[in-house]
């Protein structure tokens, strides 16, 4: 099937024949594009010590935190920011023009990254710089491939296109973890290198095969709509990350009034934004779009989904790198690789169901898929929450292969439905937005998790060391100073791979260090592989069941908001007017 745009094609002798051929490249070339923005969105999560260690900074110094949080979170909250305003450029001066820019400053920004030069903290704001101007091109490719996509393809096929490549999203997630954990051993400049070929070849590629198949329609830019929303979103998630940094005396720091302006300015633009919009004659994004039922409860749902799941991957690691692991005997040196291998499972079960779902809403719509895969979802994370910490592997690899599966009949369906919702000439706001409001979602969820397991930790983890250090014979003193650290250093030494006893101890003045080394089977205790696992593991678990609980509930009212989209929707573009379809 192939339908003509009359109206918006660059090129109206534009044929069935080379749309037939055309639409394959469109699907190769964004889903190696979103692969490889995917990659390194996670790539950065095992070479982290890798990369300190290379720069010659300790990561868990007080002084350090920011650029642990900066080159950990920059890169999301970037591409977070700016895809709704890259979106709404494309449409007006074309998206496949400003697809290919984003395949170049991503390349050049992994090219920079490979060259970093000098050490210490010099060397951290460089790297956070390029990350920033890498997070601007994974922005240019992550809110165009969508719309690009659903140009090449006709409605009856698209569900199925876009399954392949968030499939390629996912795994590329995944890929990071494991080819991170590979390369950081060699050498952490690696880890950016492995994009250079990659992101060369696409981009010419792109520049020489991608067409403009929708023409771009020409507008004013929307200078305040742009400035209030975009900068309205950084400052709250710059906000979210800053507040999980200690503050005074406080363990994290929402009480900081750095924070808490940016709190209030960011949401004060956000607010802003749909009073400036309905006011401008050419605005940034159409708000009417959500006046379509199918397209604002479908975001909905793809937003509370990525609140839900988005900090999971993330929380699960630090569980299998900090407490399964090192209790099973794997080094914590070695836990950071294994547990992008024993993840695996979650990437198995939406490589199988992302394309089939797709394929599926082609001809059943959204809303049964949609819905279905967010219960799924939700009876997961309940799962979850009911292993103890010393699980049986295949137990938790059965529960994360199903959590795999839901979201996959849920990621394909939901956004084939709001991008058939939307008129060609808007499809990249659409997709901007979509895209906005995913990885919005998933960066709070990230704040979310950690102010939980950080909250949690701080009530429970010090009586826990307290007891375990007294019952090896220490004095109370000395116990108690040591139950006294900052929740965050043992959580955040067991994430980067180092052994956090033996972290916490070069941290600790030399009197308590040498009171307890004069204790030598206590020691060697604290400092041996499963101590710390087994002191930190109740405490831990408590906030991680809380946080999958949490996951739970807005996975579940998310497939209540995926069960409202209503029929099968999809936009006439032969007539450039709404054409709703029937069905389920």
């Amino acid at each position: 099937m192939c339908i003509k745009v009359r109206i918006y094609l660059i090129n109206s002798d534009i044929g069935c024949d080379f749309m037939v051929q055309y639409k394959w490249v469109a699907l190769s070339n964004t889903t190696l594009g979103v692969l490889m923005a995917s990659i390194n969105s996670t790539i950065i999560l095992i070479s982290l010590p890798a990369i300190f260690r290379g720069i010659a900074i300790n990561p868990l110094l007080p002084t350090s935190f920011p650029y642990l949080l900066w080159i950990l979170f920059g890169y999301s909250i970037v591409t977070a920011t700016m895809l709704v305003t890259f979106g709404r450029l494309s449409d007006m001066y074309g998206r496949v023009r400003l697809y290919n820019m984003g395949f170049a400053i991503f390349t050049a920004g992994s090219i920079l990254l490979f060259l970093t030069p000098g050490k210490g903290d010099f060397a951290a704001n460089l790297i956070i710089a390029y990350r920033i101007i890498q997070g601007l091109g994974a922005a240019f490719l992550f809110s165009n491939s969508a719309a690009i996509l659903t140009d090449a393809f006709p409605h009856t096929e698209r569900g199925r296109a876009l399954g392949l490549n968030q499939v390629a999203a996912l795994a590329g997630s995944l890929i990071g973890l494991i080819l991170g954990g590979i390369l950081a051993v060699i050498n952490w400049r690696y880890i950016f290198l492995v994009s250079v070929p990659v992101g060369l070849a696409g981009t010419a590629w792109s520049y020489l095969k991608l067409k403009e198949i929708v023409k771009p329609k020409k507008a004013k830019i929307d200078y305040s709509g742009n400035l209030s929303f975009a900068g309205g979103l950084t400052l709250l998630l710059i906000a979210i990350t800053y507040g999980l940094i200690p503050y005074g005396g406080s363990i994290m720091g929402w009480g900081d009034p750095w924070v808490i302006i940016s709190l209030g300015l960011g949401a004060a633009l956000l607010l802003a934004f749909p009073f400036i919009e309905v006011h401008i004659k050419e605005p940034m994004f159409r708000l009417e779009l959500f006046k379509r039922r199918i397209f604002s409860a479908a975001n909905l749902a793809g937003f509370l989904g990525a609140i839900g799941r988005g900090g999971v991957q993330i929380m699960l690691i630090i569980l299998l790198q900090g407490i399964w692991l090192p209790l099973h005997g794997y080094s914590y040196q070695s836990a950071p690789f294994w547990a992008g291998i024993f993840m695996i499972p979650m990437m198995a079960g939406f490589i199988v169901m992302g394309p089939i779902s797709g394929w599926l809403s082609d001809i059943h719509g959204a809303r049964l898929l949609s819905t279905t895969g967010m219960l799924i979802t939700a009876a997961s994370f309940i799962a979850l929450s009911l292993l103890p910490y010393d699980f049986v592997y295949w137990e938790f690899g059965v529960i994360l292969f199903f959590m795999g599966v839901g979201s996959g009949m849920f990621a394909s369906p939901n956004t084939a439905s709001i991008m058939n919702s939307v008129p060609p000439e808007q499809r990249g706001a659409a997709s901007g937005m979509r895209s906005t409001l995913q990885n919005a979602g998933m960066t709070a969820s990230l704040g979310m998790f950690f102010a939980i397991i950080i909250i949690w930790l701080a009530g429970s983890l010090p009586s826990a060391l307290l007891s375990a250090l007294t019952n090896l014979g220490l004095p109370l003193s000395v116990s108690q100073y040591f139950a006294g650290i900052p929740p965050t250093g043992a959580l955040f030494a067991a994430f980067l791979g180092y052994n956090p006893v033996i972290t916490i101890l070069s941290t600790l003045p030399s009197s308590i260090v040498q009171t307890i080394s004069s204790n030598s089977l206590a020691m060697a205790t604290i400092t041996g592989e499963h101590w710390f696992p087994m002191v930190i593991a109740s405490p831990f678990m408590g906030a991680l069941r809380v946080s999958f609980i949490i996951g739970a509930i807005l996975s579940f009212i998310g497939a209540i908001a995926s069960a409202m989209r209503g029929r099968i929707y999809i936009y006439d573009v032969e007539n450039n007017k709404d054409n709703g379809r029937t069905g389920s």
